[in-house]
Protein backbone atom coordinates (compact mmCIF):
# COMPACT_ATOMS: atom_id res chain seq x y z
CA UNK A 1 0.00 0.00 0.00
CA UNK A 2 1.45 3.32 -0.98
CA UNK A 3 1.64 6.16 1.46
CA UNK A 4 -0.26 8.67 -0.63
CA UNK A 5 -2.99 11.12 0.13
CA UNK A 6 -6.10 10.64 -1.95
CA UNK A 7 -8.05 13.69 -2.95
CA UNK A 8 -11.63 13.16 -3.94
CA UNK A 9 -12.27 14.50 -7.42
CA UNK A 10 -15.84 15.41 -8.12
CA UNK A 11 -16.89 15.37 -11.76
CA UNK A 12 -18.66 18.40 -13.16
CA UNK A 13 -20.21 16.18 -15.82
CA UNK A 14 -20.72 12.45 -15.93
CA UNK A 15 -18.50 10.30 -18.11
CA UNK A 16 -21.62 9.07 -19.85
CA UNK A 17 -25.02 10.69 -19.76
CA UNK A 18 -26.99 7.48 -19.35
CA UNK A 19 -26.73 3.94 -18.11
CA UNK A 20 -23.87 2.40 -20.07
CA UNK A 21 -25.78 -0.88 -20.32
CA UNK A 22 -29.06 0.68 -21.41
CA UNK A 23 -28.35 0.47 -25.15
CA UNK A 24 -25.69 -0.59 -27.63
CA UNK A 25 -24.51 2.93 -28.41
CA UNK A 26 -23.89 3.79 -24.75
CA UNK A 27 -22.08 0.51 -24.21
CA UNK A 28 -19.87 1.03 -27.27
CA UNK A 29 -18.98 4.55 -26.11
CA UNK A 30 -18.04 3.19 -22.70
CA UNK A 31 -15.86 0.50 -24.25
CA UNK A 32 -14.11 3.05 -26.49
CA UNK A 33 -13.22 5.11 -23.43
CA UNK A 34 -12.01 1.93 -21.73
CA UNK A 35 -9.71 1.18 -24.70
CA UNK A 36 -8.29 4.69 -24.53
CA UNK A 37 -7.47 4.43 -20.83
CA UNK A 38 -6.09 0.90 -21.21
CA UNK A 39 -3.44 2.21 -23.61
CA UNK A 40 -2.32 4.97 -21.23
CA UNK A 41 0.80 4.65 -19.10
CA UNK A 42 -0.82 6.84 -16.43
CA UNK A 43 -3.36 4.23 -15.32
CA UNK A 44 -2.29 1.59 -12.75
CA UNK A 45 -0.42 -1.39 -14.18
CA UNK A 46 -3.30 -3.72 -13.33
CA UNK A 47 -5.41 -1.90 -15.96
CA UNK A 48 -2.81 -1.80 -18.77
CA UNK A 49 -4.16 -3.38 -21.97
CA UNK A 50 -7.40 -4.35 -20.21
CA UNK A 51 -10.11 -2.21 -21.86
CA UNK A 52 -12.92 -4.22 -20.28
CA UNK A 53 -11.64 -3.60 -16.74
CA UNK A 54 -11.15 0.08 -17.57
CA UNK A 55 -14.71 0.29 -18.92
CA UNK A 56 -16.09 -1.20 -15.71
CA UNK A 57 -14.02 1.26 -13.66
CA UNK A 58 -15.41 4.15 -15.73
CA UNK A 59 -18.98 2.94 -15.18
CA UNK A 60 -18.39 2.65 -11.42
CA UNK A 61 -16.86 6.13 -11.33
CA UNK A 62 -19.85 7.49 -13.23
CA UNK A 63 -22.27 5.99 -10.72
CA UNK A 64 -20.21 7.27 -7.78
CA UNK A 65 -19.67 10.72 -9.35
CA UNK A 66 -15.89 10.53 -8.94
CA UNK A 67 -12.93 10.43 -11.30
CA UNK A 68 -12.25 7.09 -13.05
CA UNK A 69 -8.67 7.37 -11.81
CA UNK A 70 -9.96 7.31 -8.23
CA UNK A 71 -11.58 3.94 -8.87
CA UNK A 72 -8.61 2.48 -10.73
CA UNK A 73 -6.10 3.60 -8.11
CA UNK A 74 -8.08 2.34 -5.13
CA UNK A 75 -9.96 -0.76 -6.27
CA UNK A 76 -7.94 -3.97 -6.38
CA UNK A 77 -8.83 -7.63 -6.73
CA UNK A 78 -8.20 -10.16 -3.96
CA UNK A 79 -9.07 -13.81 -4.58
CA UNK A 80 -11.33 -12.79 -7.43
CA UNK A 81 -13.23 -10.14 -5.46
CA UNK A 82 -12.86 -6.36 -5.90
CA UNK A 83 -11.89 -4.55 -2.69
CA UNK A 84 -11.53 -0.88 -1.78
CA UNK A 85 -8.31 0.30 -0.18
CA UNK A 86 -8.31 1.85 3.28
CA UNK A 87 -7.45 5.25 1.77
CA UNK A 88 -10.48 5.05 -0.49
CA UNK A 89 -12.74 4.19 2.45
CA UNK A 90 -11.55 7.25 4.36
CA UNK A 91 -12.14 9.42 1.30
CA UNK A 92 -15.66 8.03 0.88
CA UNK A 93 -16.48 8.69 4.53
CA UNK A 94 -15.27 12.28 4.22
CA UNK A 95 -17.31 12.74 1.03
CA UNK A 96 -20.48 11.19 2.43
CA UNK A 97 -23.28 13.67 3.22
CA UNK A 98 -24.27 11.42 6.11
CA UNK A 99 -21.28 12.44 8.23
CA UNK A 100 -19.13 15.44 9.03
CA UNK A 101 -16.01 16.16 11.10
CA UNK A 102 -14.58 12.74 10.29
CA UNK A 103 -11.32 11.93 12.02
CA UNK A 104 -9.21 8.97 13.21
CA UNK A 105 -8.86 8.75 16.99
CA UNK A 106 -5.84 6.94 18.38
CA UNK A 107 -5.95 5.03 21.67
CA UNK A 108 -3.52 3.17 23.90
CA UNK A 109 0.24 3.62 24.06
CA UNK A 110 2.12 4.33 20.86
CA UNK A 111 4.47 1.58 19.59
CA UNK A 112 2.94 -1.05 21.85
CA UNK A 113 0.31 -3.74 21.29
CA UNK A 114 -2.27 -1.48 22.99
CA UNK A 115 -1.90 1.18 20.30
CA UNK A 116 -5.21 1.39 18.47
CA UNK A 117 -7.43 3.58 16.33
CA UNK A 118 -11.09 4.10 15.48
CA UNK A 119 -12.85 6.49 13.13
CA UNK A 120 -15.16 9.04 14.71
CA UNK A 121 -17.69 11.22 12.90
CA UNK A 122 -20.77 13.30 13.59
CA UNK A 123 -23.98 12.12 11.94
CA UNK A 124 -25.51 15.07 10.09
CA UNK A 125 -29.10 13.91 10.57
CA UNK A 126 -29.13 14.17 14.38
CA UNK A 127 -25.70 15.47 15.42
CA UNK A 128 -24.85 12.25 17.24
CA UNK A 129 -21.20 11.22 17.49
CA UNK A 130 -20.62 7.86 15.81
CA UNK A 131 -17.60 5.70 16.62
CA UNK A 132 -16.44 2.88 14.37
CA UNK A 133 -14.88 -0.40 15.43
CA UNK A 134 -11.47 -0.03 17.04
CA UNK A 135 -8.39 -1.65 15.52
CA UNK A 136 -5.23 -2.27 17.54
CA UNK A 137 -1.75 -3.62 16.99
CA UNK A 138 -2.72 -6.60 19.12
CA UNK A 139 -5.65 -7.28 16.80
CA UNK A 140 -3.35 -7.00 13.78
CA UNK A 141 -1.03 -9.60 15.31
CA UNK A 142 -3.82 -11.90 16.44
CA UNK A 143 -5.47 -11.79 12.99
CA UNK A 144 -2.19 -12.40 11.19
CA UNK A 145 -2.04 -9.03 9.38
CA UNK A 146 1.09 -7.86 11.18
CA UNK A 147 3.44 -10.60 10.11
CA UNK A 148 2.32 -11.16 6.51
CA UNK A 149 5.07 -10.96 3.84
CA UNK A 150 5.28 -7.42 2.50
CA UNK A 151 3.00 -6.10 5.24
CA UNK A 152 3.21 -2.38 6.05
CA UNK A 153 2.02 -2.91 9.62
CA UNK A 154 5.58 -3.02 10.93
CA UNK A 155 6.88 -0.03 8.95
CA UNK A 156 3.79 2.24 8.85
CA UNK A 157 1.62 1.17 11.81
CA UNK A 158 -0.02 4.58 12.31
CA UNK A 159 -1.33 4.72 8.76
CA UNK A 160 -2.34 1.06 8.76
CA UNK A 161 -4.36 1.53 11.95
CA UNK A 162 -6.21 4.48 10.43
CA UNK A 163 -6.83 2.76 7.09
CA UNK A 164 -8.15 -0.44 8.63
CA UNK A 165 -10.34 1.55 11.05
CA UNK A 166 -11.72 3.49 8.06
CA UNK A 167 -12.48 0.24 6.25
CA UNK A 168 -14.42 -1.05 9.28
CA UNK A 169 -16.36 2.21 9.61
CA UNK A 170 -17.24 2.26 5.91
CA UNK A 171 -18.50 -1.31 5.90
CA UNK A 172 -20.91 -0.63 8.78
CA UNK A 173 -22.02 2.98 8.23
CA UNK A 174 -21.78 3.73 4.47
CA UNK A 175 -22.19 0.32 2.78
CA UNK A 176 -23.99 1.84 -0.22
CA UNK A 177 -20.93 3.93 -1.09
CA UNK A 178 -18.89 0.74 -1.46
CA UNK A 179 -20.96 -0.33 -4.49
CA UNK A 180 -21.17 -3.88 -3.18
CA UNK A 181 -17.37 -4.32 -3.08
CA UNK A 182 -15.37 -5.59 -0.14
CA UNK A 183 -13.08 -3.39 1.93
CA UNK A 184 -9.37 -3.77 2.53
CA UNK A 185 -8.50 -6.97 4.36
CA UNK A 186 -12.07 -8.25 4.44
CA UNK A 187 -11.60 -10.98 1.84
CA UNK A 188 -8.35 -12.19 3.40
CA UNK A 189 -9.81 -12.09 6.91
CA UNK A 190 -12.89 -14.09 5.96
CA UNK A 191 -11.06 -16.57 3.75
CA UNK A 192 -11.45 -20.01 5.30
CA UNK A 193 -8.42 -22.17 5.58
CA UNK A 194 -8.43 -25.01 3.10
CA UNK A 195 -9.29 -28.25 4.84
CA UNK A 196 -7.21 -31.34 4.07
CA UNK A 197 -8.85 -33.72 1.64
CA UNK A 198 -10.34 -36.65 3.55
CA UNK A 199 -9.09 -40.10 2.56
CA UNK A 200 -11.10 -41.76 -0.17
CA UNK A 201 -12.82 -44.84 1.32
CA UNK A 202 -12.84 -46.36 -2.16
CA UNK A 203 -9.15 -45.91 -2.86
CA UNK A 204 -7.27 -48.55 -4.83
CA UNK A 205 -5.96 -50.29 -1.71
CA UNK A 206 -9.46 -50.46 -0.27
CA UNK A 207 -10.82 -51.86 -3.53
CA UNK A 208 -8.11 -54.53 -3.61
CA UNK A 209 -8.98 -55.60 -0.07
CA UNK A 210 -12.68 -55.88 -0.95
CA UNK A 211 -11.92 -57.89 -4.09
CA UNK A 212 -9.65 -60.26 -2.15
CA UNK A 213 -12.30 -60.84 0.52
CA UNK A 214 -14.89 -61.45 -2.20
CA UNK A 215 -12.69 -64.01 -3.92
CA UNK A 216 -12.22 -65.86 -0.65
CA UNK A 217 -15.97 -66.03 -0.09
CA UNK A 218 -17.16 -66.70 -3.60
CA UNK A 219 -14.02 -68.17 -5.20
Amino acid sequence: MENTEIAEVKQETEVSTCNAFANTEAFNNLYKMGKMLASSDLVPVAYHNKPTDCAIAIDMANRMNVSPMFVMQNLYVVKGKPSWSGQACMSMINASPLFKEVKPVYTGEKNTDTWGCYVQAIRTSDGETVKGAEVSIKMAKDEGWYGKPGSKWQTMPELMLAYRAAAFFARVHIPNSLMGCSVEGEVEDMQKQELPTPPNPLSNKHDEKIMKEAEEVFG
